[in-house]
């Protein structure tokens, strides 16, 4: 089985994780469902965002407000796909006494949501008309 197809089973099963390694102090464990947590409300906040953007820019330019909240809603999307993997990978590296994993996510995300901000500023610089 690939590694992707073995990790997302994880996702379900995450029991099977105590089969690999040994047990970390479980201070590292609770840390790390804190940080899941926290991308968690990222996504949401994200989701809703997005929303917003929608539901409350009706005069903005059908493209542009449409552009805007389908961006945030992906982002919310991924956030939470991605923070059960991250999850995962990290609770499996600390049983297993490996570095934690490396992700290029936080850097992706950033932009993605600078980019909007960007876009919003000129919407709120230059008016909401279509």
């Amino acid at each position: 089985m690939s590694g992707f197809a073995r990790g997302l089973r994880l996702w379900f099963a995450p029991r099977r994780i105590r089969e690999e390694g040994d047990t970390p102090d479980y201070r590292f464990s609770l840390a790390n469902e804190r940080t899941f947590l926290a991308w968690v409300r990222t996504a949401l906040a994200l989701v809703g965002a997005g929303f917003a953007v929608d539901q409350f820019l009706p005069d903005l330019r059908w493209a542009v407000r449409v552009g805007m909240a389908v961006a945030l809603l992906l982002a919310g999307a991924l956030c939470a796909l991605r923070a059960v993997n991250h999850w995962v990978r990290c609770e499996r590296a600390m049983r297993r006494g490996e570095d934690l994993p490396a992700t290029r996510f936080p850097t992706v995300l950033s932009l993605l949501v600078a980019v909007v901000a960007v876009a919003m500023v000129v919407v709120v610089l230059f008016g909401w008309e279509g």
